[in-house]
C-alpha cells in the first residue's frame, strides 16, 4: 500500500491527484485510526501520518491521510491562528496562488474573507494565469499566499515582483519554498532538464532550482520586507512531535511598505 501510494504521489499530474484525493479521504481515517499524531487543520488524530517526498527527499510520517497537510501546512495554519488576524479581520482581500487543498474549502467558507485563488492549471483555482505576468491590476490584495511555487517557475524573481505588484501597500503574505539549510546560496543550472536529473539535483522531478538560506534576499530583491520567523519554539517539543512539524523549517512572512 505504501509503495503504491508513493508511486501515485510522485507520478500522477497534480490536477489528477487533487481529484483522487477526494476519494481517498473517505476511507483513510479508518485505515490510520489512532491517537499518536494530530493534524491541527482538520483536527483529526491518527496512529501515524503517511510518508511523502521523492526518492532523494523522502520523509516518513508527515502527510495527513485526511486533508493531505504536510509539515509546512500545519506550521502555517498554527501561525495564522496564533499570530495573525486572518480569521477575524473583516473584508480581508486574499489571493491564494496554487491553493492547497487542505486550506481551500475552509478559506472559501470564511465570511471575513474576499478569497480568490489562482494557478496555471489547478482544477480548484478561480483564475488561471501565468505567474510571470499576472493579468490583474496593481495593489489589489491585502494578503497573498504562494507556497512551493517558486521552485517550479522559469524566472522566480519576475514572479515575486508580480506578487509584490498586486499586493496592497501595508499588505502581507507567506511565500514558502523548499530550502536546503546546508546551502548558503540557491542552486540553479538551466542545463539540467530531465526529470531524473532534476530530482537528483533539485529534490523533485519538476523543480528547476533548489533554494539555499539566501532565499529571503531574493524576496527582498523583489521589493518585499521579509521577516524570517521560527515559530515552532513557541509550541514546545510535545506539540512539534504530535503535529509532526519539520524542526528546521522557518516561515517567510513578507510585507509591502506603505
Amino acid at each position: 500500500m505504501k509503495k503504491i501510494y508513493n508511486w501515485l504521489l510522485n507520478t500522477l499530474p497534480r490536477p489528477l491527484l487533487i481529484r483522487l484525493s477526494y476519494v481517498f479521504k473517505f476511507f483513510a481515517p479508518l485505515i490510520y485510526r489512532g491517537d499518536k499524531v494530530e493534524c491541527p487543520v482538520c483536527e483529526k488524530s491518527f496512529r501515524k501520518f503517511l510518508s511523502y517526498g521523492s526518492k532523494v527527499a523522502q520523509r516518513d510520517n508527515v502527510l495527513c491521510p485526511y486533508d493531505l497537510t504536510l509539515e509546512r501546512h500545519r506550521l502555517m495554519w498554527l501561525y495564522l491562528k496564533r499570530k495573525t488576524d486572518f480569521f477575524t479581520k473583516p473584508d480581508l482581500k486574499v489571493m491564494h496562488i496554487a491553493p492547497e487543498q487542505c486550506f481551500h474549502k475552509g478559506f472559501q467558507k470564511q465570511k471575513n474573507l474576499d478569497y480568490t485563488t489562482g494557478d496555471l492549471v489547478s482544477p480548484i483555482a478561480d483564475l488561471h494565469f501565468d505567474l510571470h505576468q499576472i493579468p490583474l491590476d496593481d495593489s489589489q490584495y491585502e494578503v497573498i499566499f504562494c507556497n512551493h511555487v517558486m521552485e517550479h517557475v522559469e524566472d522566480d524573481l519576475q514572479c515575486m515582483k508580480e506578487l509584490y505588484r498586486i499586493m496592497k501597500p501595508g499588505g502581507w503574505g507567506i511565500l514558502q519554498v523548499p530550502i536546503d539549510s546546508n546551502r548558503d546560496t540557491t542552486y540553479e543550472d538551466a542545463s539540467i532538464r530531465t526529470p531524473e536529473e532534476r530530482e537528483k539535483h533539485f529534490w523533485q522531478y519538476d523543480h528547476v532550482r533548489l533554494y539555499g538560506t539566501n532565499y529571503p534576499n531574493r524576496l527582498a530583491e523583489a521589493g518585499f520586507k521579509v521577516d524570517t520567523i521560527d515559530f515552532k519554539d513557541e509550541l514546545g517539543e510535545e506539540l512539534i512531535e504530535r503535529y509532526r512539524l519539520q524542526r528546521d523549517e522557518l516561515l517567510y512572512v513578507v510585507s509591502k511598505p506603505v
